[in-house]
């Protein structure tokens, strides 16, 4: 070994050996001097502070500070001045180990190069007033630097610092603001640039209160906080930066970065954080409990992008501002409205949707952009939706979509309506209450349009083909235009209204009103007798065992109503109307349907060659009754009997009669679903006036005058204006006392017509020829003579084959008084029907 390497090594033990010596002179120093040094320390700390440091024990701990002197401190407490007041203890340390640089301790300088605090508990409480036990530290004077001059440790210098089982809270009441953490460790280190300082920390702490506003709630409530943070300060900004780095709150890896100004009197601070892969659950609990209940009205199946940026200060009162962001992509959202699939959108919250307006929940809003999903196989799109306004949420937005009107019939259920086939295509600006739901009803605005659909209305039994609908809405009105529908060989185009459409949908639907303007080139009302027909779901809603799945969902509930106790307007402006062999046109009328009635005003119609008008109604039940008031001018006789198939009778028929006919006709009675009257059922009057007619080949007539009249035209009978009153009683039509005045013969004719049994019909007969007495000028002198010489009494009654038999009137005398005596007030008006 050459013999300077010798010296050299020699020399370098001698000095390490010296420095343990040192070392160990200063422990012992220190051991047999622990009051005079804990004084030193106390004394020194206590310069700095307007409060109480006191310290239990000292004891130095042989080279684990070494090249340092390192003691223990025991049962270390630090209270400001006014303790006493707020009983608030700043830093209570049952171990608190200090590490100081020994060659200033032997000058009598203390400088600190690490501190460990364990089981301890720091209080940074701020009262009512403001004042906070942090005033405890006294402020440091400014002096002027020299720029060149070289930075050097400190005693207001930590080299490093370690925290472990150390309760840490800040407690301000002035600014409403709570941070609780439960540190199980924490280990720093510091460094000390030419301007500020740098430290990298590494934390393991439990938050269980991060409360910007205690009387909203917590953020990161018991979550645990784990990761790595480099952070930095400049002395000439006064800025704490803390660099983006990894955080683990809870379960989710956060990428988080914040600034702290200290220049500020409030230390305002902004913290970003970022996390992939979140749930939307976990993602809500990690904020404020007044957020997280807003946001828990919605759920998203699927994991989210998720960023935050949280804006504020620890001196002023009230919340942060909070700016979150959320990218969603073919997720499963799920709302109190239902579930929304294949959902993507970008979400935004902000709790400043108004600058000015305070930072709070009125002034909250959730946007959502370029939102796409599909609500029961319906797919849709929304531009921007808003929910603004926390406290009672509304949202708003344009909603837009196009798909086979088949996927409305899951929506709206399998009671009302059935599509087999056509295209929606839809634009509606909505707004709706989201927690008030039940109380505040969605409004809409905007239109709905339906074209080339086949619609099956199925209560009524109902098939409308070819259909299109074009449904406007406004605030407050629904205007339904262009509408087409087609049922078998009848078309109808209609334009409706509804007055405060949606505000009844929602809480009083049967109070709905839709006006109609009704028009037809032709309709078959045989293709509507539907209408006549009870809800056929009605019978399977109640019992177990229909068999028959009952919707409970709202809408239908609400849609069903609105169809059946619902009221609709018609004003019918119809080219032609078929029924069976009637044929109407021009036909105008005013029907009010409410409440299972059918209330008709104003209808005329022009048929064979006359017109009619008519009033009434028409009550649904297992009969459908009905009264109906008419007017009937100049029509022609055959064509009208022929077109209303003989109104029932058979042995008088349309071949019978011929002429111009005009009536007032007032019945009651009852039809049934398939449109034909119900037997039996029909009362009222009918007031008769017929002109220029004709009875041709009445088989009645012709088989009395073969014998009575055999050179006179029975085939062909002419007479002038015949005025006839009949009274409709079930089956019996009773002819009250008229004058038949012919071509072949008068008669008088009186008594009761059956359609089943009990015709008793007199007839008196004079022998005499009109056509001798058509030559008397006179009137008077003409009626004189029309009864005079023989005449016959004729009765009309039922034989045993059940067509009318035609007998000598034996007891006409006496039947005519007894009729006279039974005679009823000619102006009787029949009743309304009675509702079921």
């Amino acid at each position: 070994m050459p013999k300077w390497l010798k010296i050299t090594l020699k020399i370098a033990g001698a000095l390490v050996g010296l420095i343990i010596i040192l070392f160990i002179a200063l422990t012992v120093y220190v051991n047999y001097n622990k009051q005079k040094v804990l004084a030193m320390i106390t004394s020194e700390l206590n310069k700095n502070i307007n409060g109480t440091l006191t310290i239990g024990t000292i004891d130095p701990t042989l080279f684990k500070g070494f090249p340092g002197v390192s003691v223990e401190l025991k049962d270390v407490v630090l209270k400001d001045n006014r303790w006493a007041e707020h009983h608030h203890t700043l830093l209570t340390a049952k171990d608190l180990e200090v590490s100081v640089n020994a060659s200033a301790l032997l000058k009598g300088e203390v400088v600190i190069n690490k501190i460990d605090i364990s089981n301890a508990d720091i209080d940074l409480f701020t009262d009512s007033t403001g004042y906070s036990n942090t005033s405890i530290f006294k402020a440091k004077p400014k002096v002027e630097k020299d720029p060149k001059e070289k930075q050097t440790s400190s005693s207001t210098q930590i080299g490093r610092f370690s925290l472990n089982k150390v309760n840490f809270v800040v407690d301000d009441r002035h600014a409403y603001k709570l941070f609780k953490f439960a540190v199980n460790d924490i280990q720093g280190r510091m460094e000390y640039p030419t301007k500020g300082w740098n430290a990298d920390i590494d934390l393991n702490t439990m938050a269980n209160s991060f409360s910007f506003n205690t009387k909203k709630g917590s953020f990161m409530k018991n979550r645990l906080l784990k990761g790595h943070f480099d952070i930095s300060y400049d002395d000439d900004s006064q800025v704490v930066n803390l660099a983006p780095n990894t955080l683990n709150i809870g379960d989710n890896p956060f990428t988080v970065g914040a600034q702290f100004n200290l220049k500020s009197p409030q230390t305002d601070f902004t913290i970003n954080l970022k996390v992939d892969d979140i749930l939307w659950n976990d993602a809500a609990n990690l904020l404020a409990a007044n957020i997280t209940k807003s946001l828990k009205m919605f759920d998203l199946t699927k994991p989210i992008d998720v960023t935050c940026d949280l804006k504020g200060s620890f001196g002023g009162g009230g919340d942060p501002s909070i700016y979150v962001t959320a990218k969603v992509k073919d997720n499963i959202l799920k709302t109190r409205g239902g579930t929304i699939e294949n959902c993507s959108f970008k979400g935004i919250f902000s709790n400043n949707y108004i600058n000015g307006k305070g930072l709070n929940d009125d002034n909250s809003v959730i946007k959502l952009y370029h939102f796409n999903g599909s609500y029961k196989d319906i797919p849709f799109t929304i531009d921007t939706a808003f929910i603004n306004n926390l406290n009672t949420p509304v949202a708003t937005g344009i909603f837009r979509s196009r798909f086979p009107v088949t996927k409305l019939n899951p929506v709206i259920g399998d009671e009302s309506l059935k599509f087999t086939k056509g295209i929606v295509d839809l634009k509606l600006a909505y707004k709706a209450d989201i927690v008030n739901f039940k109380f505040t009803k969605p409004f809409v605005t905007g239109n709905v349009d339906i074209k080339n659909a086949d619609v099956e209305y199925l209560p009524r039994g109902l098939v409308f083909k070819n259909n299109s609908i074009a449904l406007k809405f406004t605030d407050k009105d629904l205007y339904i235009n262009n509408i087409r529908l087609q049922n078998g060989s009848s078309i109808v185009y209609m334009q409706g209204k509804v007055s405060n459409f949606l505000n009844l949908y929602y809480t009083d639907p049967q109070k709905i009103l839709i006006v109609w303007q009704i028009t037809s080139p032709q309709i078959r009302l045989g293709e509507f007798l539907g209408f006549l027909n009870n809800r056929q779901y009605e019978s399977n809603t109640t019992g177990s065992g229909s068999g028959k799945k009952v919707s409970n969902a709202k809408i239908t509930s609400q849609l069903n109503t609105a169809f059946d106790k619902g009221q609709a307007e018609l004003h019918l402006r119809l080219s032609k109307v078929y029924y069976k062999k009637f044929l109407a046109t021009d036909v105008n009328a005013d029907i009010l349907l409410a409440d299972n009635t059918m209330k008709m005003r104003n209808v005329s119609l022009k048929s064979s060659g006359g017109s009619l008008n008519l009033s009434g109604l028409v009550l649904q039940g297992p009969t459908n009754n009905f009264a109906i008031s008419t007017n009937i001018k100049n029509v022609n006789t055959s064509t009208f009997f022929a077109s209303f198939n003989n109104f029932g009778l058979k042995d008088f028929t349309s071949d019978n009669l011929h002429g111009f006919l005009s009536a007032r006709v007032d019945i009651k009675g009852g039809i049934k679903n398939t449109g034909d009257l119900v037997p039996k059922s029909i009362k009222g009057f009918a007031q008769v006036n017929l002109t220029d007619g004709a009875l041709v080949n009445f088989a009645p007539i012709k088989s009395v005058g073969k014998f009575a009249f055999p050179f006179r035209d029975l085939d062909n009978i002419t007479f002038g204006d015949l005025k006839a009153r009949f009274d409709l009683d079930g089956d019996k039509i009773k002819i009250a006392p008229m004058q038949i005045n012919s071509s072949v013969l008068n008669m008088d004719v009186e008594g009761t017509y059956s359609l089943s049994r009990g015709t008793n019909i007199a007839l008196d007969v004079p022998l005499r020829n009109p056509k001798n007495d058509s030559k008397i000028a006179d009137e008077t002198e003409r009626n004189k003579k029309r009864m005079k010489g023989i005449v016959l009494h004729i009765l009309a009654t039922d034989g045993d084959d059940g067509k009318i038999k035609i007998k000598w009137n034996k007891n006409h005398k006496k039947t005519k008084a007894d009729d006279d005596d039974q005679k009823t007030d000619d102006t009787q008006q029949t009743p309304e029907p009675k509702q079921d």
